[in-house]
């Protein structure tokens, strides 16, 4: 079914855990060319990379910390220095950070939130853009960007998460200006958004407390991040999703219907 993603070139921010390394695997499965980046070396890379390495693709770390605007253009341009050019971003980086309630929230903090989920994915786009062009017009189909959303951003958060909720809300609204001015470049733009996943995300809750949590999904539990990686191949082929772009896939076991 992916096949048109044999060779392709795929950058994934903040992709050494959960949904973001599950999305690496199912890449270089396709057999495609992939980055995979952290803002630490992990301390097991070298094993996990001759995992990855074994599966028919290509897999290289590229350390970078894309919440540093700066930062951003060198991942961009080391990726393009190693395979020649980009024809897949999936901007994966993000986090909670903390929780905090609206009366603890400071400056550092909002700037810490806003950069990491939200500046990250604006800046490392902004770079990749030129890029992205030039492969589209150059295979003759389009590339595609695919920005990692959340249930957050339609329900606003849990408790101390109400500014992570809204910079996932601003990544599943701008990609649309996106769309409106960068279509004619040959690149589509759209959106994942997972829901409730048993991740580092949810570290701090034991098994019974997620497993409580999850009774409460249609599904009946947590998602595992294996099972949001396809929705990332669908979206990076031409073959399977060359007309759709400006969407949003939810991936949530029904966590969430809007």
């Amino acid at each position: 079914m992916f096949d048109d993603l044999k060779g392709k070139r795929v950058l994934i921010t903040g992709s050494t855990q959960g949904i973001g390394l599950a999305a690496v695997e199912a890449f270089a499965r396709a057999g495609a060319k992939v980055a995979m980046n952290g803002r630490r070396i992990p301390a097991d890379l070298e094993a996990t990379l001759a995992r990855l390495n074994g599966l028919g693709g290509e897999v290289v770390f590229l350390q970078a910390d894309v919440s540093d605007s700066a930062a951003c253009g060198t991942l961009v341009e080391a990726f393009v220095e190693r395979f020649g050019g980009i024809d897949v971003l999936i901007n994966n980086a993000g986090g909670l950070v903390a929780r905090k309630p609206l009366p603890e929230i400071d400056d550092a903090f909002f700037d810490a939130v806003t950069d990491l989920n939200s500046r990250s994915a604006l800046m490392v786009t902004k770079h990749a853009l030129p890029h992205l062009k030039a492969a589209a017009s150059q295979n003759g189909t389009t590339s595609s960007v695919i920005s990692v959303g959340s249930v957050a951003g339609y329900t606003g958060g849990g408790p101390g998460a109400g500014l992570y909720g809204a910079a996932k809300a601003w990544l599943h609204n701008i990609q649309k200006n996106w769309v409106a001015f960068h279509t004619k470049d040959g690149i589509r733009f759209n959106m994942v958004s997972p829901g409730t996943f048993d991740t580092a995300f949810h570290a701090d809750k034991d098994e019974d407390t997620k497993a409580r949590i999850g009774s409460g999904f249609p599904m009946g539990r947590f998602g595992r991040p294996e099972e949001c990686a396809p929705t990332f191949l669908f979206f990076a082929s031409h073959t399977c999703s060359g007309y759709i772009t400006g969407q949003v896939l939810d991936v949530n076991g029904g966590q969430y219907m809007p």
